[in-house]
């Protein structure tokens, strides 16, 4: 998506760590009207995939979440990384690993919300090492629901995380993909629709 791209090389910040800075737009601070551009792409990518519920993890996951949701008209339910005292009754748990904060968490959905009715589009802000994905498809799994894909914001593809689910013959669409950063140049992986060689700051 070139809007994305030329919204972070004009807002983003990479810092120490391979971290992306998205907080002017995406994950402190919400640009609400591009986060629904940002949900209708991602509607138009998977507007044929069945699609009948959307599952995130919290917290910066929902906001690009409900933009897609909004677009396909389907419910977002997402994923507690604690279980809370108003979560009551059966539960699906996995653990995933937070590669920003660099520590484990074991996140819950109930039962009541991802059936094996369900067809279910996977969709988070960041996509570096895979691990959100890994245990939001778990949770799929142990729901017996079927995946539909995943769609991701911004994907740090030398990070290998995105490359290891498509080998794994599932379908990934990120909207940005960075091929590699620094504090002088942030580098994209060209789009498939003719988007243009990389861009560099």
């Amino acid at each position: 998506m070139k809007a994305l791209e030329e919204k972070i090389l004009a807002e983003g910040k990479v810092l120490p760590g391979n971290i992306l800075k998205v907080g002017s737009f995406l994950n402190h601070q919400l640009d609400v009207d591009f986060i629904m551009q940002m949900g209708q792409e991602i509607a138009r990518l998977f507007a044929d995939s069945g699609v009948s519920k959307i599952l995130t993890i919290e917290t910066s996951g929902i906001a690009i979440a409900m933009g897609a949701a909004a677009a396909l008209h389907v419910p977002v339910v997402f994923a507690k990384k604690h279980r809370t005292g108003n979560l009551s009754g059966e539960i699906y748990t996995t653990v995933v690993h937070s590669y920003t904060h660099g520590q484990d968490y074991n996140v819950v959905v109930s039962r009541d919300f991802l059936t094996p009715k369900d067809h279910v589009l996977l969709v988070d802000d960041f996509l570096a090492n895979g691990k959100a994905l890994e245990g939001l498809i778990d949770l799929v799994g142990q729901a017996g629901a079927q995946l539909c894909g995943a769609a991701c914001a911004i994907e740090k593809g030398f990070q290998h995380g995105g490359d290891s689910l498509r080998a794994a013959g599932i379908r990934v669409e990120s909207l940005a993909i960075i091929d590699q950063m620094d504090d002088s140049a942030v580098i994209f992986r060209p789009q498939p629709a003719a988007d243009g060689a990389p861009i560099s700051i």
